[in-house]
């Protein structure tokens, strides 16, 4: 399986056993690959090699991951760029902390490559797809309309003040993916409102009341997502 693009991974790692395994078999399947032994190495060479997709050990001498991956996503060049934490450490904190740091997924050791790389084809393919330009937003009994800020859920019509509108209609846009607190702030108030991260959870709640306990999810110690279970 090729991959329709040559992406660039930069796989970070300090146990070199893990890196060839995974250069291998990445290669193998067109990626282009460069490596770093550590957070720091890696900010220096993703400058350089600019990749697409970063495989981030957590546990790292000099700087380790979570670190790490708080600097890429404080760098505007990397905003977009898919971050997968690689690590032996399976406790729930870690996970918390990968996805409080930026994360996009969290693959626990020891690592099948077959596996790993049906993971990465699923981002790549989401790269590829056309983003369709809809005004009109409908999941299951729920229908949002972005240019008549309205709001109908079945046949009730639901008016929403425009903050709570724009973070249910942000929410539903990307169902099923989840945004931390600061993501939603930013998105939905913008950098230059100064609003504390409780303003999330207090407009979410106001959200709840009027379409229904179970459209929006929390996930503890992450964020918030558009439930379609």
């Amino acid at each position: 399986m090729q991959t329709p693009v040559k992406y660039k991974i930069l796989i970070v790692d300090d146990d070199p056993d893990i890196v060839e395994l995974l250069q291998y078999n990445l290669e193998k399947e067109g990626y282009e690959v460069a490596h770093a032994l550590n957070g720091q190495q890696a900010l220096l060479v993703a400058r350089k090699f600019k990749p697409e997709i970063i495989l981030l050990d957590v546990m790292m001498p000099v700087m380790d991951g979570i670190t790490a991956c708080r600097h890429f996503r404080e760098d505007p060049k990397f905003k977009d760029t898919h971050i997968l934490f690689l690590t032996a450490r399976s406790e729930e904190f870690s996970e918390v902390a990968a996805f409080e740091a930026g994360a996009d997924d969290f693959i626990v050791k020891p690592i099948k490559p077959r596996a790993l790389i049906s993971r990465l084809a699923a981002f790549v393919r989401r790269d590829n797809q056309i983003p369709e330009q809809t005004q009109v937003i409908e999941i299951g009994d729920l229908k949002i309309d972005r240019t008549g800020f309205i709001v109908q859920k079945g046949d009730q019509k639901i008016n929403l003040p425009k903050k709570e509108f724009e973070l249910l209609a942000f929410l539903a846009a990307t169902p099923d993916k989840v945004f931390s607190r600061d993501e939603l702030l930013n998105n939905v108030w913008g950098n230059d409102v100064f609003v504390i991260a409780r303003t999330v959870d207090v407009h979410i709640r106001k959200v709840r009341e009027k379409i229904g306990e179970d459209h929006i999810k929390t996930i503890k110690g992450v964020g918030y997502k558009f439930n379609t279970d």
